[in-house]
């Protein structure tokens, strides 16, 4: 189930807002630019699963949502618990960074934290299953999988090299919340 927590970048313990009402989550994120919309998954995909398998499942959402918005490029992150490169994922993923194209993803299965570092707050998203968020170009953010990652993510550029960070240098991302399955 997705939920939305709002921390002062200066307090990880005290959120200033704790919801799990889809509706609220949209408003709060789309107060700083950020879409976030439950769609449906009529498709049965596990963590794990190959890119080819989730696009070929998802190719009618994908081409909607890259007709929509000039995407040029898709790809698919999708890693199990067993995964042997998870732990370097997971720290890769985890060091505040942002991109120069917006960062969009729909979650297939399983579930991950993003971590939106906006406007002196920390909006921590717990997206799941059906859960689509776009975070704009140049938002620092990082994302968290966990420890025992179970997930399978659609991910869509207007890059066409895909995913490229740009790492802030900045700690903030050890000061906040980890995403413990």
């Amino acid at each position: 189930m997705s939920h939305l927590r709002v921390f002062a970048e200066s307090n990880a313990v005290s959120p200033i807002i704790d919801t799990g009402v889809q509706s609220e989550i949209g408003r709060h994120l789309k107060e700083i630019n950020v879409r976030f919309e439950q769609w449906t998954c009529d498709q049965d995909v596990e963590a794990g699963a190959d890119q080819e398998t989730v696009i070929t499942a998802y190719r009618a959402d994908i081409d909607r949502i890259m007709e929509e918005g000039g995407f040029k490029t898709v790809d698919v992150i999708s890693l199990s618990p067993d995964h042997p490169d998870k732990d370097e994922f997971r720290q890769k993923f985890l060091k505040e960074h942002t991109h120069t194209d917006d960062e969009v993803r729909f979650f297939v299965s399983g579930s991950g934290l993003f971590s939106l570092h906006v406007n002196e707050k920390v909006y921590e998203v717990l997206c799941a299953q059906g859960d689509l968020i776009s975070v704009p170009d140049g938002t620092r953010h990082w994302f968290d999988m966990g420890p025992n990652p179970s997930f399978a993510c659609i991910r869509i550029f207007t890059n066409a090299e895909g995913w490229v960070a740009h790492f802030t240098g900045s700690d903030i991302a050890d000061r906040f919340n980890r995403l413990e399955n």
